[in-house]
Order: C-alpha cells, then structure tokens, then sequence
C-alpha cells in the first residue's frame, strides 16, 4: 500500500503547530497503525528529521495511551484503540489525516502527543474508597447481586483514553468521570464516601475546563470500550442527591 499521510506537527506547547505531508510506501495491510508510524519515524529518523511525536504503551489495548484522531475520529475509523487499528482497515492510496486530541484540558504537549493530566486530577479528587472498610472477606460473602456486578464491571472498563472527550463537539469528560463514579456508587465499599465523591469529582472536571454533556451519544458510539452513556444519567443522580442532601444539612 502507499499511504499520504498528513501529520500534525507541533515542536511544543506554545508553537502554533501545522500539518506536514508525508508518503508511506510498501505499507503492509497487517501492520497496526502504530507500526505504521513506527517504520514512518525510522525513515525520518534515517534522513536526519525529527521523528513523528505519539503517545503508545502496552499496545494490546488496555492502556489507553495511544490516543490519535484518524481521518476525522478518535482511534480511527474502527471502534477500537489505535493500536488495535489495522491497515487493512485503510486503502491503497488514500489520504490519512492524522491529529492529537483537540480539547481546552488537553493541551498539546509536542506533536500527536496530549497533556492528559486533567484526568488524574479527576480521579485524585475522589475516585478512590479511602475509609476503612475491613479486612479482606471472601468473595462470596459480599452480598452484590449479578446485575449490580455486572454494570460496576461495565463502568470499570473504562481505560481513561480520552476517545470521550475527543468525540465531543464540547470537550465534555461526562463519560469517564461517570464511569469512575459508578464503578464505585454500585459496590458496598464505596458507598460511606458516595455523595462527597461525586460532588468532588464533578466540581473537578469544571475546574479543568472541560464542556457539559451533549446528550448526542459521540463519546459513547466512539469509547473503545463500550462505555454506555447509562453511567452519566447515574453520576447526575448521584450529584444532585448529594447537592440536596447538602443543602438540608
């Protein structure tokens, strides 16, 4: 295959950034997009240029770190992370337009490569059961219905990519603060610190400047993990029970 690819370059934050055309030749319809960009890079690695910047980890897609916006989507035009994008996905001779995650709380940090800090602090403000909740029972003796186990584990898949927020005409990070907010509200254990969590967590994702929810379903027809927009409804109950409850204590 022989690929145009138009690249987003950007030297660092306060450059103003641009995109710069490269061609792939003898691509091979088996590579993963990343590989791709791996031979790209040794090729300009090899000419002396400055390599192709990208965010990569595990590559098995679990991390969440390969966060590219391909053709016009998050991960591409599959439902997966990048890693697992294919160049058969791809056709001979087509043009690939590849850019980082456009959001206010994501900065750009140097090329296809993103500030996803916001994201921690998030989970920093109270995505985490703190109190004492015991020793380790068995598993059994928790009593936590199927149902309520299943939608917890649902919740817990979310990898934390940012696909959500890229997906977004708003920037909104509705999804994954509701999904780590679930995770928790469902289970025993996270139930003492349910309210303060939520008004938390929610207070910080504001802070960092992300937009409200759209209500138009992008982040989760793109979440490569199926992250169901159910967990928002779910953390908007959860916040606003706590609001009340605040402000009749």
């Amino acid at each position: 295959m022989k690929l145009t690819l138009k690249i987003w370059r950007q030297k660092n934050a306060a450059d103003q950034g641009g995109f710069v055309t490269y061609v792939a030749d003898h691509v091979s319809k088996d590579m993963s997009f990343l590989e791709m960009l791996d031979v790209l890079n040794d090729q300009l690695t090899e000419k002396g240029e400055d390599p192709v910047h990208f965010d990569h980890d595990c590559r098995e897609g679990i991390c969440g770190m390969c966060s590219l916006y391909i053709n016009g989507k998050p991960h591409g035009p599959q439902q997966t992370t990048t890693c697992q994008l294919h160049m058969r996905s791809f056709s001979d001779g087509e043009t690939i337009t590849i850019e980082p995650w456009r959001a206010k709380a994501f900065p750009v940090v140097k090329d296809l490569v993103v500030n996803r800090s916001a994201f921690d602090r998030i989970i920093q403000a109270g995505g985490y059961v703190s109190v004492n909740t015991g020793g380790v029972p068995d598993a059994n003796e928790i009593p936590i219905s199927k149902t309520v186990a299943d939608l917890a584990m649902d919740a817990a898949q979310c990898i934390g990519c940012g696909a959500c927020v890229a997906a977004c005409k708003n920037a909104s990070a509705m999804l994954f603060t509701s999904a780590k907010v679930s995770q928790l509200a469902l289970l025993p254990q996270g139930q003492v610190e349910r309210k303060t969590r939520a008004e938390k967590m929610v207070a910080q994702m504001d802070a960092e400047g992300f937009g409200a929810c759209t209500n138009t379903g992008a982040c989760e027809a793109e979440c490569p993990k199926g992250i169901s927009i159910t967990n928002i409804a779910r953390m908007n109950r959860e916040y606003f029970s706590a609001v009340v409850s605040s402000d009749n204590m």
